[in-house]
């Protein structure tokens, strides 16, 4: 809302956004308040919103488009990797454009309206991929996102929208982009997550474990430099992600530690991630999906290596 108002030349575009409130009712009090022209519902076609959005920052115009659900956006993918991403390189043209991409299980909604995507986009260049953990993260990130002239995937949990709570300043203001942030100090064990897993985390090491716990925040470009520093510090990493474990983003951040950071190393990286399958329906089967309960033993058989 606070970069409604300061952009007056911000649309924001979606399935039932307007009236409605969005799913999530994220947008809710917005068409009464900055009217239908900038405020936009949308037919369901994902690659028509995110192709159009494109054409609106040729004329000058940015856009906050939503994915009514992350997994949605496939029908949108050839937009987003092929012309978003690469106008820029391509000829100079911005593409001043923030896709929202509600995203995560936990919540029972089933193989299509809980996949964590997050991967697929980590492998595009001239994108930026942002996962807020924390209420103060999620404004001050979008609000980055929204400043930057170029396209920004922002993933926000639907499982933490009224399950974690916090404090957030009521003045505008932005969360740099690209930096990590240590939520919790330790000596013995470095975890490094994002979104829920940081919270799958903390309750991990509450009792018994001093670990570092380094949220990401940023996936794209991910904070090497904080990332350094908690290695050399503890020398035991475990990187930890809601997504399917094959082909996720803590591979790529474990061959980096590994081949640059391995002479600090105690023990090989670990990952814990999700099952390699859909996500279940039913919540017993979700939740053995979920990594949060493996995460523990893993923890410990690595600060036994």
């Amino acid at each position: 809302m606070q970069s409604m108002e300061r952009y007056d030349n911000l649309v924001i575009m979606g399935q039932d956004i307007a009236e409605y409130g969005g799913v999530f009712k994220v947008t809710d009090g917005f068409v009464e308040k900055f009217g239908k022209d900038r405020v936009r519902n949308t037919p369901l076609c994902e690659s028509g919103i995110l192709s159009a959005a494109l054409g609106m920052s040729v004329k000058g115009i940015k856009s906050v488009v939503e994915m009514q659900f992350a997994d949605f956006v496939s029908t949108g993918f050839n937009a987003i990797v092929n012309n978003l991403a690469k106008s820029y390189w391509r000829w100079g043209q911005n593409a001043d454009v923030v896709v929202r991409m509600p995203t995560g299980a936990g919540v029972g909604a089933g193989p299509f309206h809980s996949q964590s995507n997050e991967a697929w986009f980590f492998h595009v260049p001239g994108l930026k991929v942002v996962y807020p953990a924390f209420p103060d993260d999620a404004k001050g990130l979008l609000a980055a996102a929204i400043e930057d002239p170029n396209p920004v995937m922002y993933f926000e949990h639907k499982a933490l929208y009224r399950s974690v709570e916090g404090t957030v300043p009521d003045d505008y203001y932005t969360t740099e982009i690209g930096k990590a942030k240590l939520v919790k100090e330790g000596e013995d064990v470095s975890i490094i997550t994002y979104g829920a897993g940081v919270h799958w985390a903390l309750a991990a090491v509450k009792e018994n474990i001093s670990a570092d716990v380094l949220d990401l925040r940023t996936l794209l470009p991910f904070d090497k430099e904080a990332i350094a520093a908690t290695v050399k510090k503890t020398g035991k990493v475990l990187v930890l992600h809601e997504d399917t474990l094959t082909g996720g983003i803590g591979g790529e951040i474990a061959a980096w530690i590994s081949e640059t950071l391995f002479e600090y190393l105690d023990a090989p990286v670990v990952r814990v991630a999700s099952l390699d399958t859909p996500v279940p329906f039913a919540i017993p089967l979700e939740n053995n999906f979920l990594p949060k309960e493996r995460l523990k033993q893993k923890l410990n058989e690595l600060l036994g290596y």
